[in-house]
């Protein structure tokens, strides 16, 4: 076992329709660095994945919501698919999750649908990143520089646009929990 991210703590926040590989393959290169992670979301029980538009495996939630904190963690991941974002970006309580993360200056990892979260926590204003690409023009309303790279870090918020950028996006985010925190200006 690799062990750069030894004793890190890791959330994952996600809800029913998440991209499989968003969330399963980020899961696993963090166990294998060292990191422990839990799955953290609204809903309890078990979460239904999807591949694009097909039902996937289903995940068990570690933690809900309401009882998780972001000073119990190290860094936050969001993964992406088209249903998991779009209901944590209107979730008050999954937004005001993540501001934590990004007030703290801890990592915070998104992709393909994911920076969608990051929009509505105010998060993106000042800052490049890249998403999906349908979803450009809302990261640009967030105030955000969208660029079309595999893998983008701005102060420690690292996306990613898609599953085939995901080995980019896992090294990156393992080299930021690595890291630390990063003083960020405000959002």
């Amino acid at each position: 076992m690799n062990t750069k991210i030894q004793g890190k703590k890791v959330a994952i926040l996600a809800t029913h329709g998440f991209e499989e590989s968003e969330l399963t393959s980020p899961r696993d290169a963090l166990k294998e660095a060292g990191a422990t992670v839990e799955i953290v979301s609204p809903e309890s029980g078990e979460l239904q994945a999807f591949r694009h538009l097909e039902k996937g495996v289903k995940v068990s939630v570690d933690k809900p919501l309401t009882g998780a904190k972001a000073e119990d963690y190290d860094a936050i991941v969001l993964p992406g698919g088209l249903f998991n974002p779009d209901q944590l970006r209107v979730n008050a309580d999954a937004l005001k999750f993540v501001q934590a993360f990004v007030k703290a200056g801890k990592p915070v990892a998104a992709i393909c649908h994911g920076p969608w979260i990051l929009a509505d926590a105010g998060a993106l204003k000042g800052r490049k990143v890249t998403s999906v690409p349908t979803i450009r023009k809302d990261i640009e309303n967030a105030g955000a520089s969208w660029v079309d790279e595999a893998v983008v870090v701005d102060n420690g918020i690292v996306t990613s646009r898609t599953p085939k950028d995901l080995d980019a996006f896992n090294a990156k985010l393992i080299e930021e929990i690595a890291e630390g925190r990063h003083e960020r200006r405000a959002a």
